[in-house]
């Protein structure tokens, strides 16, 4: 049990996809403008991940045996499948949240995130229980980084910014020092 609490809060805090690994940076760049969409963003995200992280064990266990040079193939259509479901799932269920994702749905597609779970947790060895709360806890930690993103963009846009930074540079720089504050959990819990 406790190693699937420091599997969840590494993946969460020590090894944050966006914020340490730099993965998913496309979306957390481009839709983080509002808190509402951000949220609902890494949910779906979160969703997206777990299916996968529960397809990808079941496929490197049982059906990549023999086959492992399939494993990246099997790996990208599966997030693909999963995500044109979630998809249609949203335009049925909330108009609204499809349309102010826009263009960033169909791009969780590519998000190599996504892709950087499947690999971890089959490099890493993990078996269902541990791939699960992987993908909980890397999930977790993508809504919390576009969430506090989102955060400090809807403040900034309150607050009078200096035209010289202001826009994609602000942006960057708030990405940048999210990161280094993130790079401080890098001490407390070893790398699992």
């Amino acid at each position: 049990m406790d190693d699937l609490i420091w599997i969840f809060i590494s993946a969460l805090l020590v090894n944050n996809f966006v914020l340490a690994y730099f993965l998913g940076l496309c979306p957390f760049l481009g839709v983080s403008g509002k808190l509402e969409t951000s949220f609902r963003l890494g949910l779906a995200t979160t969703f997206v991940l777990i299916i996968t992280a529960i397809c990808s064990w079941f496929l490197n266990t049982y059906v990549l045996t023999h086959a492992p040079y399939l494993r990246l193939i099997s790996f990208i259509v599966v997030i693909a499948s999963t995500v044109q479901f979630i998809e249609m799932a949203i335009k049925k269920l909330s108009p609204a949240l499809f349309q102010s994702l826009g263009i960033f749905l169909p791009l969780i597609t590519t998000n190599c995130a996504i892709l950087g779970l499947a690999i971890f947790a089959t490099n890493r060895g993990y078996g269902f229980w541990e791939g699960l709360i992987f993908a909980l806890g890397a999930g977790a930690g993508f809504t919390l980084a576009m969430v506090l993103m989102a955060g400090m963009r809807e403040e900034t846009g309150i607050n009078e910014v200096p035209a010289l930074v202001r826009g994609t540079a602000f942006n960057l720089i708030i990405a940048g020092i999210l990161s280094m504050a993130f790079m401080g959990f890098a001490g407390l819990f070893s790398s699992t």
